[in-house]
């Protein structure tokens, strides 16, 4: 069985420790790929912020977008880790929904996957309210923002238990839907193939 709660208090708490410490993953079974999934958020959100400093030369921005482009490759990848995980488990269960058994339009990987980014979202809106040098309008700004957050992830926690719930009841049917990238592949991406045919 899956606990959202679980789920979220292991987003909450890796995106604080990794603020102070080097990533690390010390869970096992499907929370480990929870934490894995989380790793890429956290890296991509940091080097989206290094893409939009204003000093970053354009070799510095290049050397960011394909950092950029590889961890989201990475992300996409581990969500689908995640929802193989929820096929495997239903299996080993034996619990298989009807047929006509309603589908979701989006799969507890990907719900987990906005949930450890709301996570980031969350703990960077409360760093920017406690900043020492924030105006009294910077810190309303934020502290809208913030309460925004915070009720989506309540919503969005809430909606993927219920998701969680109605799988492993056999209520809705889940399937592992494929990301399917193409910029990262030589034989789907033009400028790749176009510049290997004409090495």
């Amino acid at each position: 069985m899956i606990s959202l709660e679980a789920v979220t208090a292991l987003h909450r708490d890796c995106v604080a420790r990794w603020h102070q410490q080097a990533i690390d993953n010390p869970y096992d079974g499907f929370m480990r790929i929870v934490c894995e999934q989380l790793t890429y958020n956290f890296r991509l959100w940091h080097e989206e912020d290094k893409a939009r400093s204003p000093t970053a030369s354009d070799t510095e921005i290049a050397q960011v977008k394909r950092a950029i482009d590889k961890l989201n490759q990475q992300r996409n990848d581990w969500i689908e880790k995640l929802d193989d995980w929820v096929t495997e488990e239903l299996g080993r269960r034996g619990i298989a929904a009807p047929e006509k058994a309603p589908q979701n339009t989006e799969t507890i990987g990907s719900a987990i996957d906005r949930l450890s980014i709301l996570a980031l979202r969350i703990y960077h809106l409360t760093e920017q309210l406690e900043r020492p040098d924030a105006t009294a309008e910077h810190r309303e700004s934020v502290a809208r923002k913030l309460a925004i957050a915070l009720a989506q992830h309540e919503d969005l926690s809430a909606a993927a238990q219920q998701l969680a719930d109605d799988l492993f009841a056999g209520r809705k049917r889940h399937k592992t839907y494929r990301q399917l990238k193409m910029y990262n592949d030589p034989a789907l991406n033009p400028y790749l193939y176009a510049k290997r045919a004409g090495s």
